[in-house]
């Protein structure tokens, strides 16, 4: 799998929406930024924090996607998230690794980091791991190949 393979998946989804674009890929990690502007501020002018959620739950389920077996899926069933730094402009950068990859469940760690370096949001996600079911849910899995 690919960037741009990943990238195709955004087109119509909250990652179109909110401007994240995956930047890397690696053996056991997976990494997207997002652009923090008017799609994804508070009324304060900072880094909403469900803006940061969204980037997590798409990293830890896109990588929980690439991990899995044909006919498989991932879905979130959890999400936990410690906002802690404000951010007001430019990019955050996210990267996910995996901390367990069972038959039936992932649990993923997310590290937001603001241009700078600096942890702006820590965040664990844990994924079901399911068969496929037809539809427009499929959609992602079909593209990457599951």
């Amino acid at each position: 799998m690919d960037l741009g393979a990943l990238q195709a998946l955004a087109p119509g989804t909250a990652l179109e929406s909110l401007g994240i674009e995956f930047t890397e890929i690696g053996p056991r990690w997976l990494g997207a930024r997002m652009p923090v502007d008017r799609r994804t501020v508070q009324p304060y002018g900072l880094l909403h924090g469900g803006a940061s959620v969204v980037l997590a739950e798409t990293l830890a389920s896109v990588a929980g996607a690439l991990c899995v077996a044909q006919g498989t899926t991932c879905v979130g069933i959890e999400i936990n998230a410690n906002h802690l730094r404000a951010v007001r402009q430019g990019w955050v950068t996210g990267r996910v690794e995996p901390l367990h990859l069972g038959r039936r469940t992932q649990v993923w760690e997310v590290r937001i980091m603001d241009e700078p370096g600096r942890l702006v949001c820590v965040s664990r996600v844990t994924l079901a791991v399911v068969p496929e079911m037809g539809g427009a849910a499929d959609a992602p899995g079909e593209s990457l190949g599951l």
